[in-house]
């Protein structure tokens, strides 16, 4: 059986006396508490954010500038280890750091798609 909160209509467990979303007593008699209900909302470090960037750059275009330097070469392989940053920022529960993920994705796409026209031709 739950409780229901009068005031903001949340369905608490039975064996709370407070609502769990606004404080108010669920049972009569007890007094309101003073309960500060903080959402605080999460920083995001820019410089994790532009490291991260250069991190997906070097290593997804790493491929297409070796590859133009050195014809033949199978080295454009390496260019996959760029993929694998903004697939793990994207996956974050933020929207900020998915945004940057998604823009990442980009850019390491673009890279490993010419890095791969320049070993195939």
């Amino acid at each position: 059986m739950t409780r229901i909160c009068s005031k903001c209509k949340y369905e608490n467990r039975d064996d709370y006396d407070y609502c769990a979303k606004c404080g108010t007593p669920l049972v009569e008699g007890l007094q309101p508490r003073n309960i500060r209900i903080i959402n605080a909302d999460p920083q995001v470090n820019k410089k994790a954010i532009l490291i991260s960037y250069i991190i997906t750059i070097f290593l997804s275009w790493s491929g297409f500038i070796i590859n133009m330097f050195s014809k033949h070469s199978n080295l454009g392989f390496f260019t996959f280890f760029g993929l694998f940053l903004p697939f793990y920022l994207i996956q974050a529960p933020i929207w900020e750091i998915k945004k940057h993920g998604y823009i990442q994705l980009f850019i390491a796409l673009v890279g490993v798609s010419l890095s791969f026209y320049v070993m195939l031709h």
